[in-house]
C-alpha cells in the first residue's frame, strides 16, 4: 500500500507543484463549493495511476487546489465510499495522499442522517467523537510505518483546538452547531430502525456511511482532524417516511450557503 501511495503521489508531482496547508472533503451538498474558490490547478482520479475513481453520481471525482481566502487548500471533490466495493485501504488512500502533499490539517464534511430526536434536518453538527464498530478499520493489515506508529492513541481524534475554533465560527456565522458522535455504517443501504437505536444505545447522534474511517485513517499520520456534518434527514424509526437520497439531497442544497459559509470561515481560521 506504502508504494501504491509513492506512486500516486508522484503522479500528482508530475502534474501539479502546489503545497497545500489544509486538506477539505466535500459531502453533499458542498459538491460545487470548490469551483467558489480561487481554483489554481484541477486533477481528475483518473488521471492518477491506480486511484480509486469515485462511482456516485453527483461526485465530480478531482482534486482541487486552489485558495480559500489566502489558504492554500487541496479539495476532494467527490470522496470513495466503502460501499463502492472498494477495500477500506483504498477507501482512504485520497486522505492519505493529501497529508503526503504536505497538508497538515483536514476538515471532513458530509450529509448524515439524525439519531439524536432532538436534531432536525438542516441542522449541523460538529462531530466530537466518532463510533465504527459497523465497519473494519482503515489501520488493518500491515502497518505502515512511514505514516504513523501500528497502535495509534485515538482518544482524540477530532482536534480538540480545531473544535474550538469551530465553535467560535459558528457564531460569528449566527450559525447554531450542534456537537455529537457520528456512527459510521457500511451502507449503501439506510441503516434500519434497530440499527439506529444500537447506535443511540452506544451513544450517537448521526449515522452516516462515510467520515469515521477518513478521520482514523488522517490521525493515524498525524493531521488535526475536524468533522462537520449537515443533518439532511431524520434516521429509520424516527422519521416517519421512508428515507431516499433526494430528500438528502433537497436538505443539503437548502442549506449549502449556511455550509459553506462555514467551511470557509473554519478553513480559514485554522
Amino acid at each position: 500500500m506504502y508504494k501504491k501511495l509513492i506512486a500516486c503521489l508522484n503522479s500528482l508531482k508530475e502534474k501539479t507543484s502546489f503545497q497545500p496547508e489544509a486538506a477539505l472533503v466535500l459531502g453533499s451538498g458542498l459538491g460545487d463549493y470548490a469551483d467558489e474558490i480561487q481554483i489554481e490547478q484541477t486533477t481528475d482520479y483518473t488521471e492518477i495511476g491506480g486511484f480509486p475513481i469515485s462511482t456516485v453520481k453527483g461526485h465530480k471525482g478531482r482534486f482541487v487546489f486552489g485558495y480559500v481566502s489566502k489558504t492554500p487548500v487541496v479539495i476532494m471533490q467527490g470522496r470513495v465510499h466503502y460501499y463502492e466495493g472498494y477495500k477500506m485501504s483504498d477507501v482512504v488512500l485520497p486522505i492519505r495522499l493529501m497529508g503526503m502533499m504536505g497538508a497538515k490539517k483536514i476538515l471532513l464534511t458530509n450529509a448524515a442522517g439524525g439519531a439524536n430526536a432532538s436534531y432536525k434536518p438542516g441542522d449541523f453538527m460538529m462531530i466530537t467523537d466518532h463510533i465504527t464498530t459497523g465497519i473494519p478499520s482503515p489501520l488493518i493489515g500491515p502497518n505502515i510505518d512511514e505514516l504513523g506508529t501500528r497502535f495509534p492513541d485515538m482518544s482524540e481524534v477530532y482536534s480538540r483546538r480545531l473544535q474550538d475554533i469551530t465553535r467560535k465560527c459558528a457564531k460569528e456565522c449566527n450559525i447554531e452547531l450542534k456537537e455529537g458522535v457520528y456512527v459510521q455504517f457500511s451502507g449503501p443501504n439506510y441503516e434500519t430502525p434497530a440499527e439506529v437505536r444500537l447506535a443511540q444505545i452506544w451513544g450517537g447522534d448521526a449515522v452516516g456511511m462515510s467520515t469515521a474511517c477518513e478521520a482514523m485513517a488522517a490521525h493515524h499520520m498525524g493531521l488535526e482532524v475536524c468533522g462537520i456534518s449537515c443533518i439532511t434527514n431524520m434516521a429509520s424509526g424516527i422519521s416517519k417516511v421512508q428515507l431516499n437520497h433526494k430528500e438528502v439531497q433537497e436538505t443539503a442544497d437548502r442549506v449549502a450557503k449556511s455550509f459553506k459559509e462555514l467551511v470557509t470561515k473554519v478553513i480559514t481560521s485554522m
